[in-house]
This record gives structure tokens, sequence and C-alpha cells, in this order.
């Protein structure tokens, strides 16, 4: 089964570009939205994150507490590194469940904030980043998230420069309000048919 990674910095639209993929009968796997969700079904990821940062880390019914993590890991990356450290792994086993169900589809998606910085790329036989410019970015996340432009820039920041994606990247699609979008994807569509089908 052909995997393709999908990424992009934040307010790049890749979420947006992977509900287009859908559309076409790619079935795709939501990595940051599963990582809530194994944060409280993977018993093994459940005891590890209670072993760093205590059992108040959840909540009497079973939930993460995202408030007391939040206040852990916001504003200290050694923090953050060791929860991702935790997390990650129970991400890459639920892709790799989720692969294994997968039937009749010639080629899945895998759409993932940190697909670089996780080094998740690597478990993907191709990777695909979905590029804005900054200003065009942080005006989206704007008007999305109700938060400034000094949030939206602190966020950034903790992600890879997008200068940097771009050299890891093995396609890109141009979402800078300038470039046609459903062009790009039909045509990536159809290279990603023909590397599914040996061609």
């Amino acid at each position: 089964m052909l995997k393709i990674g999908i990424t992009g910095n934040i307010g790049s639209g890749k979420t947006t570009i992977s509900k287009m993929f859908e559309v076409l009968g790619i079935p795709v796997f939501y990595a940051d939205a599963e990582a809530k969700k194994v944060m409280t079904t993977d018993p093994v990821l459940v005891a590890a994150i209670k072993k760093a940062f205590g059992d108040a880390a959840y909540l009497p019914d079973g939930s993460l507490d995202r408030k007391y993590i939040a206040n852990i890991v916001f504003n200290n990356d050694e923090e953050l590194a060791k929860l991702n450290a935790l997390t990650h792994p129970a991400v890459f086993r639920a892709f790799d469940n989720w692969v294994a169900d997968i039937k009749n589809a010639p080629y899945v998606m895998k759409e993932a904030a940190l697909l670089f910085e996780s080094a998740s790329y690597k478990m993907c036989d191709y990777s695909l980043l979905v590029t804005a410019p900054l200003d065009l970015r942080i005006q989206r996340v704007t008007r999305r998230d109700h938060i400034t432009p000094a949030e939206v820039e602190a966020r950034e920041a903790k992600q890879f420069t997008e200068a940097k994606k771009r050299e890891l990247a093995d396609y890109l699609i141009e979402n800078d309000e300038m470039h046609l979008i459903i062009p790009q994807v039909l045509q990536l569509h159809h290279a990603f048919l023909q590397l599914a089908s040996g061609g």
C-alpha cells in the first residue's frame, strides 16, 4: 500500500487539501486527531504519561486533563519534547493498524502537522507539502482561531521552517491564492495512482 504523508505549517490549508483527496476516494489518517485519541485509549501511552507527568494528568473519568498538561508543556520545550516522544510512537502504531485495515484503496495519506519534526515521513513512501506565504497563513489563522498574529508566530516557531520542509518534501501544493488548487490536487492524484500501480 502506497503511503503519502501530507503536511504544511500552520494555516497552510493541509486539512482542506486532505479533504479534497478524501473526495477522490483516498483514505486519510489525521495524525493530530489520532494523537488526542490515543492519549486516552492506548494503555501503554496512558501509563507513560502518568509516569512522566503524574496521575493528575488524567481526570477521574479517564480523560486527559488538557489544561494541566498544557500548563506544563506550553512554554517548556523540554517537557513538550518529552510528551511528543511518548505520543508519537503510539500514533505510529495506530497508523500501522489503520493501514492494515484498509482494503481496495490505491494509496492512503497521513496528514500530520509534525510529519518531518516527528520523523514519521520516514514511514511514508512520499511526502507532500502544502505551502503558503507566512503573511497569508497568519491572516487565515487569526481569522479561524481568533488569536493574535504574535500567537500564530509562536506556534509557527515550534515547527520546522517552511524552507526546511521544502527541502525534505517530494511534492508541493501551492495554496497561495495565486495558483488554482483543484488542478494541482488532480495532477498529484494521477501521479500517485501511477506510482501505486507500479508505473
